[in-house]
């Protein structure tokens, strides 16, 4: 049990009312989890500002509220406290409560708009491999060493994030990879963690229908660099334009990686296979299970990050070329026929893209592509026409599906894609709804040594519809279409 005016240590406070000399039992910003000895946290969210369930806190015995506006009646039997970002304070607070785990391991946040998930995940499965206890934080799941804990967000609430990271300190982590997303940066769920580096993949258009416009979404990548403490390492992506001007302001050490400049951590695609890449990696050749440029890139920011972390490269390297990559990220079976059907997370414009080509790069002049694709609803809805275009252009035959519709109509958002397709497409491009269907349809299309690229859920075992998330795994589904 800790005293409030040592959890509030780091934290700017404006006024307070009440003493500061109490016991914390937790903290929480959700008001249905007070009980005797808990402070709540009002923050403003998007859907709610907390400060509207004060009251129903301090009736369920609150031991004292956080806030940014105080209520126009104040209960004098807790204490309150008023502060400039309560979501601010809330990191602060809970860095503090747990103990500060983030200072007792080294963390490593990777930040971008695609390859975060693989990269955290070979950063686990490397430092594993190296004998290290480590903890992962990531959009598929979350593990202490090889305990998995389900994820729910791809950044967890700084409450549950602290909490996490003090149970891997307990359990003798000394690493933590994790995922940093452009909405926990904005909602300050990292506030009071110490990263010993960060590591930027890439930027592209996404997440436009939280952030508003692409300028705002640079500018929420770019505060973590600039949060980096002088001691640690920000490690840069060269080949995206954008690199650069994420360490404008950073106090970190800068280091970059790239496949087309001459950096630090240079490599150079050799043979792109469907077993695998053949790579040069600073003048050392090695055999990786992943396939494609995109996961080139993956693999050589894990082994920057991995040398930067004081590792040898030669090792890194070596039980870099053992890896698998993550689940749903070009994930693939073959059918009996020599079907190959491949699931991937490619949920943006760019990552599309991305695997696309590279599929175009391992297939035979033989072999067709057929790719099912769906967009997600009430989400950014300016990538639909986008997406759809993409897949006409990279594939021989398209089909437009259902995504996670979340609570729009699938027809309204079928209808969007299907403004980007082009009429020089309309005889390859079929839209069916029902994604089982689709991922059907896909198969009784193919015939032997085709290519089927299911794009949009990846590791997802549900499929969102009207708030209910119902069962649905696209590589089940694929593997049962097969009969393998």
């Amino acid at each position: 049990m800790q005293v409030l005016r040592d959890i509030l240590k780091d934290v700017k406070i404006l006024h307070t009312i009440g003493s500061l000399d109490v016991s914390v039992q937790a903290i929480t910003f959700d008001s249905r989890e007070v009980r005797e000895g808990v402070v709540f946290v009002a923050m403003r969210g998007v859907q709610t500002d907390g400060h509207t369930f004060i009251e129903k806190a301090v009736q369920a015995n609150a031991i004292a509220v956080i806030c940014e506006a105080l209520p126009e009646v104040q209960s004098q039997s807790i204490t309150y406290v008023v502060v400039e970002n309560s979501a601010e304070a809330l990191g602060k607070m809970a860095s503090a409560f747990y103990g500060h785990p983030s200072k007792k391991l080294k963390l490593v946040g990777v930040t971008g708009t695609n390859g975060k998930t693989t990269s955290v995940t070979l950063l686990h499965k490397l430092f594993r491999e190296l004998g290290y206890n480590v903890g992962l934080l990531s959009t598929v799941q979350n593990q202490i060493n090889e305990d998995v804990i389900p994820a729910t967000h791809t950044t967890p609430d700084a409450v549950k994030l602290n909490e996490l990271l003090a149970q891997m300190v307990k359990a003798g982590c000394t690493f933590c990879f994790m995922e940093v997303s452009s909405h926990a940066m904005v909602q300050h769920r990292v506030s009071g963690l110490a990263f010993a580096g960060g590591i930027f993949t890439n930027i592209t258009h996404d997440h436009l229908d939280y952030h508003g416009t692409f300028d705002e979404y640079i500018k929420a990548k770019k505060s973590f660099f600039d949060g980096l403490p002088k001691k640690s390492f920000a490690l840069i992506n060269a080949d995206d334009k954008r690199g650069p001007v994420m360490v404008q302001n950073t106090k970190a050490s800068v280091h970059y990686f790239a496949l087309r400049k001459a950096v630090e951590f240079k490599a150079r695609i050799i043979d792109n296979t469907i077993e695998g890449l053949h790579l040069d990696v600073n003048d050392t050749e090695i055999w990786c299970k992943l396939i494609g440029a995109f996961n080139a890139y993956n693999l050589l920011g894990a082994y920057a990050a991995a040398v930067l972390l004081g590792e040898d490269p030669t090792e890194t390297l070596t039980v870099l070329s053992s890896l698998d990559s993550a689940v749903g990220r070009f994930d693939y079976v073959v059918s009996k026929d020599q079907v190959t059907g491949i699931v991937d997370y490619a949920h943006t414009p760019d990552a599309l893209e991305n695997v696309l080509h590279t599929i175009q790069e391992i297939r035979n002049p033989n072999q067709k592509i057929i790719t099912l694709v769906g967009c997600g609803g009430n989400r950014d809805a300016a990538k639909r026409p986008v997406m759809a275009d993409i897949a006409c252009r990279l594939s021989d035959k398209v089909i437009l599906t259902s995504d996670n519709p979340r609570f729009e109509e699938p027809q309204a958002i079928l209808e969007d894609m299907q403004k980007g397709v082009r009429p020089i497409d309309y005889k390859k491009t079929l839209t069916v709804q029902d994604r089982k269907e689709a991922i059907k349809t896909a198969c009784m299309l193919a015939q032997s040594g085709d290519i089927i690229l299911v794009a949009g859920k990846g590791h997802e075992t549900y499929q969102e519809i009207k708030g209910v998330k119902y069962p649905f795994n696209d590589k089940e589904i694929l593997a049962e279409m097969f009969q393998l």
